[in-house]
């Protein structure tokens, strides 16, 4: 208790950041409409965000062995929040797409210091449930971001500034704490075929996840605007994805831990091209079909990328889990840099519904790669326990820890 205590200021920064740097996404959307910005532009926009969130994953363990933990994350955070302040002094969707850039690094650089904090504190006995909490509160945190843009205006300067002045309040908790911050961690080294090598099938299935989870989040608005929904109703309809997909953490991980995690990527990706089918066929059936529907997908999609990352690390040794976490990490950016700006590009050319047919073919490709792969060799009798594993940094297989290893 007294180290979740220690905690409690980086937590609260994990908070601010989610509601600022989470609610820009789908209020840009929102305000790219109302200014009649392309839908090309607009995906461009979620492109731009993960380009600079794989900018801040790879520079930020540099920065903080140059300046330490506490200059580095107020970096980041003045970047976020002047990304965030500028968007209505320039309406223009290109400049928009580069200040979404210091919005991404920002999120990456900011979760980076704060994880790397909590691994140099906790210990084996701890880790369980610091990592416990942590899922809780950065979960809790997105979920309310998505709610916002049901009461901020779109194109407003009072709403970017908001928001920004929740960036800058992330400051207040981390550098206010009078917690000595700890020594700069080791930077894991990033080879992405490692986890290629350690398992096709898992590669894939990151990429997948991160399709469906960008392109439905940064592109997910315009569907929902298509369909008739107000603000009000595009957040919920959100926050609904978020709910279903954490709520289905914990059935999909029996699942996991009991049958082959093939057969689960497998079945879950078919479920996932059902919910794409119920989603477009749920906007027939008035808003609440749509919500049940965005649950649905969100449960059958939001957890393919822990699945996915079970399997790669039942083929991984104990000394290669982190650089493992961090290659399977950068399949996730590189899946969710192209995403957005491509659904953006089929909705334009084929109407809203083209997105869940993007995704819906992601996941057959999926299926049959993975029914391939289970014809190309069998799966580890022993394995490692299902980790829901959070996707926020190159750092985050050091704080899971020993949590895949059995004891």
């Amino acid at each position: 208790m007294r180290l979740l205590i220690s905690f409690a200021a980086l937590f609260f920064s994990v908070i601010l950041l989610q509601l600022s740097t989470g609610g820009v996404g789908p209020l840009d959307v929102l305000s790219g409409l109302q200014l009649d910005f392309s839908r090309q532009e607009i995906g461009l926009l979620g492109s731009a965000h993960f380009f600079g969130f794989f900018i801040g994953c790879w520079w930020a363990p540099r920065l903080m062995g140059s300046v330490g933990h506490s200059r580095a994350f107020a970096a980041f955070t003045a970047a976020g929040a002047i990304g965030l302040m500028a968007h209505m002094m320039v309406v223009n969707p290109y400049a928009w797409a580069l200040m979404r850039v210091a919005s991404g690094m920002c999120v990456a650089g900011c979760y980076t210091v704060i994880e790397a904090w909590m691994q140099a504190k906790v210990t084996n006995e701890t880790r369980g449930r610091t990592m416990g909490v942590y899922r809780v509160v950065d979960m809790s945190g997105s979920l309310a971001a998505q709610l916002l843009i049901g009461v901020l205006a779109p194109a407003s300067y009072v709403s970017y500034n908001l928001l920004a002045i929740g960036c800058c309040a992330a400051l207040l908790p981390l550098t206010l704490t009078k917690v000595v911050p700890p020594e700069t961690p080791s930077q894991p080294r990033l080879r992405p075929r490692l986890a290629f090598d350690r398992s096709p099938l898992a590669a894939a299935g990151v990429v997948v996840a991160a399709v469906s989870s960008a392109s439905f989040r940064m592109v997910g608005p315009i569907y929902g605007e298509e369909v008739g929904l107000t603000a009000t109703q595009i957040a919920w309809f959100l926050a609904a994805f978020v709910l279903g997909g954490a709520l289905a953490q914990y059935p999909m991980g029996l699942l996991a831990d009991k049958y082959d995690r093939r057969w689960v990527l497998i079945w879950l990706s078919v479920a996932a091209m059902g919910g794409c089918a119920v989603t477009v066929m749920g906007a027939g059936y008035g808003t609440a079909g749509i919500m049940l529907s965005a649950g649905l997908f969100g449960a059958t999609t939001f957890p393919i990328y822990s699945v996915s990352a079970a399997h790669a690390h039942d083929f991984a040794s104990s000394d290669e889990r982190v650089e493992l976490s961090a290659a399977l990490m950068f399949f996730f950016a590189v899946g969710a840099i192209g995403a957005p700006y491509l659904a953006s590009v089929l909705i334009e050319a084929f109407g809203a519904a083209a997105l869940f047919a993007m995704i819906a073919v992601a996941h057959g490709g999926l299926v049959l790669f993975g029914l391939a792969r289970m014809r190309a060799r069998p799966t580890r009798t022993e394995r490692t326990p299902y980790v829901y594993a959070p996707r926020t940094t190159f750092l985050i297989g050091r704080l899971l820890g020993r949590a895949r290893d059995r004891e």
